[in-house]
């Protein structure tokens, strides 16, 4: 896997829109002008939009070409060093046709996103480029009142300063967004989320001991756009890797979680993989019911209690998140409930 180098002050960054076009929507595009202005009065970058990125939703929605048009350009030119996509949706299997991997391969940079941009990820992978799952420019970058510390802090950790080993601790605080939800409003451009703290930490659903691994994984629910395309990695790709795992706010049922762990279990993945981690759930009523599924599918049904699953990590949808990088050496202690990266996230 190529690793991108790190961002340093006076880099150019890329921002895209490969799933859905909300950013270029008229009542959206005060958190485009918030992201820009932080990437360059904070971060010291140069923030280059590409040019179908603000052409609203109902025209990406019916031009998945001119999206991929935008990440292809934005891979060529050499002066830009990264490309934070601007928000997840739901159809960015559609830019597949449209993508020369051997564009990302020849030309290595950060690539950021979360949710459905897992489908840009594993485009990512696919080509051998180590990407990055987190940091989307309407959700971190854009935060508003200031990028809470966590984030903040694995952003710095990861893409800008990196760490020969790296701890991702258990976030302080949580974020309730099924009950305090702040709507994306020009008039909430300062209103900071009201975290709380964060009692319960990481929890090992089973196994113990240190299971170490290359990360692999991102949103559940995008995973069944993916399966049975050339973008899925076969078993043989899942050996050795620490899956990692997570859900939207789309708010799954416990039986689409189930379902889609025996489509793993079925594939043979849990019976080659080293442990898994899974992201903090989206809603909070989701917690204990998506816990008893881990345990009875991986298991039971699939006969792998010692498998190490570390549950409700600060990644995906449940904010505040870090940054999990594709194709990095971590470990996972479930005595210890620690996770650690074990290289550099970038060069």
């Amino acid at each position: 896997m190529i690793k991108p180098n790190h961002l340093s002050k006076g880099d150019t960054v890329a921002i895209v829109s490969l799933s859905s076009g909300i950013l270029g929507e008229p009542w959206a595009i005060h958190k485009l002008y918030l992201a820009k202005d932080r990437l360059e009065k904070d971060y010291g970058l140069n923030v280059a939009v590409m040019p179908n990125a603000l052409k609203g939703m109902e025209y990406l929605y019916h031009h998945p070409e001119a999206r991929a048009a935008d990440l292809m350009e934005a891979f060529r030119d050499k002066r830009i060093k990264a490309v934070f996509n601007a928000i997840g949706g739901d159809d960015t299997i559609r830019l597949l046709p449209y993508i020369d991997l051997d564009v990302i391969r020849e030309n290595p940079k950060i690539f950021t996103g979360f949710s459905d941009t897992t489908t840009n990820h594993f485009m990512m992978y696919k080509a051998g480029l180590i990407s990055y799952y987190g940091a989307s420019v309407m959700t971190n970058f854009s935060e508003y009142g200031k990028i809470n510390d966590y984030t903040a802090k694995m952003i710095r950790d990861t893409l800008f300063e990196p760490k020969e080993t790296l701890e991702i601790p258990s976030a302080p605080y949580w974020y309730d967004d099924e009950d305090e939800k702040i709507r994306w409003r020009e008039e909430n451009l300062h209103t900071e989320k009201p975290y709380h703290p964060e009692y319960i930490g990481y929890e090992v659903i089973q196994g113990a001991g240190i299971a170490e691994g290359k990360l692999l994984g991102g949103c559940v629910d995008v995973f069944i756009e993916l399966l049975g395309t050339s973008l899925w990695p076969s078993k043989d790709e899942w050996e050795g890797k620490i899956m990692f795992l997570e859900t939207s706010e789309d708010d799954i049922s416990a039986d689409c979680l189930t379902w889609y762990l025996r489509n793993f279990a079925a594939q043979g993945l849990f019976d080659v993989i080293h442990g898994i981690i899974v992201g903090k759930p989206a809603r909070r009523s989701k917690y204990e019911p998506y816990k008893e599924v881990y345990r009875k599918v991986v298991g039971e049904e699939a006969g792998h209690p010692e498998l190490p699953i570390l549950f409700n990590v600060n990644f995906g949808h449940a904010e505040p998140i870090g940054i999990i990088p594709y194709g990095v050496k971590c470990r996972l202690d479930a005595d210890k409930k620690t996770l650690t990266l074990l290289e550099p996230a970038t060069a």
